[in-house]
C-alpha cells in the first residue's frame, strides 16, 4: 500500500515512479509508530529508550505527557508497550488515536487557542502532583510550540508572534527564542515544573539542523537565550510589544532530565538516499538545514546536479508572505520556483513530511514541462509565485502530491533528480 494516495496518477513515467519511491522511503523511515517501537522497549521492569535504561520498580508512578503532531500516535504506541504501568498522562496533538490511560486531545495548529491553553493547564496540574519518586516520559514533536501554551497570555502573544513572523521572515531559531520568553513551559520551563521527578524527553525533531532544543521551543532543554535576546529579535523585526519571561537558568533543575532525539529530517534523507542509490542514482545529501529563500534554495540543488543523480536536502525555505496572499504553501512555492529553471531530464520534489503544506496537499513534484503545461492552460507561473498562489496552477497540471496526515513531522524534504 502506497503512502502517496495519488501515486498511480503521478507515476506516468519510470523516472517519476523512481521519484515517488524515493519520497515514500522517507515517509516510511519517519513513521511515528515504527520510530517508537524501534527506540522504546520493555523487558520485565527494565524500560530502555535508546541507550538509557530505567528500572520501573524504583518509581512510584509512570506518567506520559505529549504535545505536537506526532504525540497522539506516539502515545498510543507507548501505551501498547507499557500498558498498565502508565499511571496517567495527557497528549495534545492531532489525529484520533485512542488510549485507555493517556488522555488524547485534539489541539489547534499553527496558531494557539484557548483550548490549547486549557489542555496545557491540565498538564500543569498533573505536574504539580509529581515527586522524585515519579518517572515522566515526555513526547516532544513538531507543532508543540502552538499546542503547549501556558499561561493564558501566551495564546494572544503567540498568535501575534506567529502571524508577524510569516510577514517578516523570521528564522525558526529567532521565532522560537521569542516563543520561549512568552511562555512559562517552553525553554526548559516544563522541566522546572517537573523537578525533581526523573524526566525523559523523547524528541521527534522537526527543526532543520542540529537544534533539538528548538523542537516545540525546548520545554525539556536548558535555554541559553535571555529576555534581552528575545527583545533584540522583537526590535529587529518591529514585531510590537510582548510581555517577556526569563527562562530557567538553574542547571540543577535539569540534572534528572535526559533528552533523546528519536527521529529527525536526516532520518528521512538517509532513507531516501539509500533508495535512490538502490535505483542506480549517484546520491548526495546537500544539507538538512536549508533555510534559504526559494530561488537560492533551488540554486543550491541545480549547482551540484550531475548526470544520473539525486541531490537531496531538508529544511524549511524562508518565505516572506504578504498580508494578502493566494492559496499555496511553502513546498508548492519551492517546487514551482524550481519548475521555472529545470532543464530537460530533471525533476524536482518538495514535500512536507507531516502531509500538509498549508492545505490538503503535501507538496509537489515538477519537471521542465510543468510551466509549459501551465501556460497552455492559461496560467502565469511567475504571477502565481508573486501572489503566493501556487496551488491552482500545480493542481491543474497534476503536480500535487497527496499523502494525508502522516502522523509525523520532521520538516520538509526536497530533491533534484537528473537523468
Amino acid at each position: 500500500m502506497h503512502r502517496i494516495r495519488n501515486y498511480e496518477a503521478l507515476a506516468s513515467t519510470p523516472v517519476r515512479r523512481d521519484a515517488l519511491d524515493i519520497i515514500e522511503a522517507g515517509l516510511i523511515a519517519i513513521d511515528t509508530a515504527m520510530t517508537v517501537r524501534n527506540h522504546v522497549r520493555l523487558d520485565g521492569n527494565n524500560l530502555t529508550t535508546g541507550t538509557h535504561s530505567y528500572d520501573l520498580s524504583r518509581y512510584r508512578n509512570v506518567h506520559v505527557f505529549g504535545f505536537g503532531k506526532a504525540s497522539c500516535q506516539a502515545s498510543a504506541v507507548m501505551e501498547q508497550i507499557l500498558g498498565t504501568r502508565i499511571h496517567a498522562g495527557i497528549s495534545i496533538g492531532t489525529g484520533t488515536n485512542t488510549c485507555r490511560t493517556i488522555k488524547v486531545c485534539e489541539a489547534s495548529h499553527p496558531l494557539p487557542s484557548s483550548e490549547n491553553v486549557r489542555l496545557s493547564g491540565e498538564i500543569v496540574a498533573q505536574c504539580g502532583t509529581l515527586s522524585a519518586e515519579d518517572l515522566v516520559l515526555i513526547i516532544v514533536s513538531g507543532g508543540g510550540s502552538a499546542m503547549l501554551c501556558w499561561p493564558s497570555s501566551e495564546c494572544d502573544q503567540g498568535t501575534r508572534l506567529y502571524e508577524a513572523s510569516i510577514r517578516r521572515g523570521l528564522t525558526i531559531r529567532e521565532l522560537n527564542v521569542v516563543r520561549k520568553h512568552i511562555s512559562s513551559l517552553k525553554g526548559g520551563g516544563l522541566a522546572k515544573l517537573l523537578h525533581p521527578a526523573t524526566v525523559v524527553g523523547l524528541i521527534f525533531s522537526d527543526v532543520p539542523g542540529n537544534m533539538p532544543d528548538m523542537v516545540a521551543s525546548g520545554p525539556t532543554y536548558p535555554d541559553s537565550s535571555t529576555v534581552a535576546d528575545a527583545q533584540a529579535i522583537i526590535n529587529k523585526y518591529e514585531l510590537g510589544s510582548f510581555e517577556l519571561l526569563e527562562t530557567p537558568k538553574d542547571a540543577s533543575l535539569f540534572k534528572n532530565v535526559t533528552n533523546i532525539v528519536l527521529v529527525s529530517n536526516e532520518t528521512a534523507l538517509r532513507a531516501m538516499a539509500k533508495t535512490a542509490q538502490s535505483l542506480g542514482y549517484d546520491t548526495d545529501i546537500i544539507a538538512s538545514d536549508m533555510y534559504d529563500e526559494p530561488s537560492s534554495l533551488v540554486a543550491r540543488f541545480t549547482a551540484v546536479a550531475r548526470p544520473h543523480s539525486v541531490m537531496l536536502g531538508g529544511g524549511e525555505s524562508r518565505l516572506v508572505v504578504p498580508a494578502i496572499a493566494g492559496h499555496g504553501g511553502r513546498n508548492q512555492h519551492v517546487a514551482l520556483t524550481a519548475a521555472i529553471v529545470l532543464r530537460a531530464g530533471q525533476l524536482f520534489a518538495s514535500i512536507a513530511s507531516d502531509g500538509s503544506d498549508n492545505n490538503e496537499s503535501a507538496g509537489a513534484i515538477v519537471d521542465n514541462a510543468t510551466v509549459r503545461l501551465a501556460t497552455e492552460s492559461g496560467f502565469d507561473a511567475n504571477n502565481s509565485l508573486r501572489n503566493f498562489d501556487e496551488h491552482a496552477i500545480l493542481e491543474k497540471v497534476g503536480a500535487l502530491v497527496f499523502t494525508g496526515p502522516t502522523g509525523a513531522n520532521v520538516s520538509d524534504v526536497m530533491f533534484l533528480l537528473t537523468l
